[in-house]
């Protein structure tokens, strides 16, 4: 059994409608939806996590040293980087990474929120979502190349939001995080959903770049899962980061569901907690 597992993206219901926060909505029926999809066998878990309180009292029942809180910063759901730094700092179970919109903030206001996220709010990185925002763009979009420029120079690494869910499923190919990889190769950049479906090219580029990591999180349990434990097995060890995707998966379920995938013993500390160590700086 390992005994650090750092949870690499979590949020919890209470923090927005789109989480799960209000009973007989269509946000919440898309919350049970996709636990059904991803295979939690309790549809209705993530409504325990109605308050900070209950959230953590969650993330230590799975098992769970620590759980990354992730910003988002989108037209259709923003927490602010002090709300996030609320969050996080009352419980020592909680990291915070920020999140900035350069599209909708502008460059100069973009890159300045990502130094006052990192210097003074203590956050651990910063979180874009390219293919949700206005306009849609892929990763290695020139007007965030700032943002890469400025997490590079802070040391912090950048984590990347994408999946089938992304409004322009074109965008879900991760050959743009290549080229960013390739263009910063002192940024850590973390793939949030594997960039599933895309699981061989995702991998592919993990292979090219080792500044590139993958955190499967959900998409693990679905088909063309099981190349990212392949991968993980050999020379993406370091690579592969644990996540549940809470609240879409259960947080123990998930924790549970990891160690029963095939990872090589010399290899699953590495993946539940390990690696996210190493990235974050924790």
């Amino acid at each position: 059994m390992t005994q650090t597992v750092i949870d690499m993206r979590s949020r919890p219901s209470y923090l927005h409608d789109f989480y799960g926060k209000t009973p007989d909505t269509p946000s919440f029926e898309v919350v049970k939806w996709l636990n059904r999809r991803t295979g939690s066998q309790d549809e209705l878990h993530f409504t325990r996590s109605k308050n900070a309180s209950a959230f953590v009292k969650e993330i230590r029942a799975a098992g769970i040293t620590q759980a990354v809180v992730v910003g988002r910063d989108t037209p259709g759901i923003k927490h602010s980087n002090d709300e996030i730094k609320a969050m996080v700092s009352e419980h020592k179970e909680l990291v915070g990474i920020g999140s900035v919109d350069p599209h909708a903030s502008g460059i100069k206001a973009a890159t300045d929120e990502i130094e006052r996220a990192v210097r003074q709010l203590g956050l651990k990185g910063i979180n874009i979502e390219p293919g949700f925002c206005n306009p849609q763009v892929a990763a290695d979009d020139a007007q965030l190349y700032p943002v890469y420029e400025a997490c590079q120079a802070l040391g912090v690494p950048v984590t990347i939001m994408s999946g089938p869910t992304t409004p322009r499923f074109e965008l879900t190919d991760p050959a743009s995080i290549g080229r960013v990889a390739k263009n910063f190769p002192q940024l850590k950049i973390v793939c949030y959903h594997g960039f599933w479906p895309y699981v061989n090219e995702m991998i592919g580029i993990a292979f090219r770049w080792d500044n590139v990591f993958v955190v499967a999180d959900m998409y693990i349990f679905l088909p063309g899962g099981s190349l990212y434990v392949e991968a993980a097995n050999g020379f993406m060890q370091d690579q592969l980061l644990f996540g549940s995707s809470y609240p879409f998966r259960a947080m123990g379920q998930s924790v549970e569901d990891y160690r029963t995938l095939g990872f090589k013993a010399s290899v699953i500390d590495k993946v539940m907690g390990g690696n996210a160590k190493q990235v974050l700086g924790l």
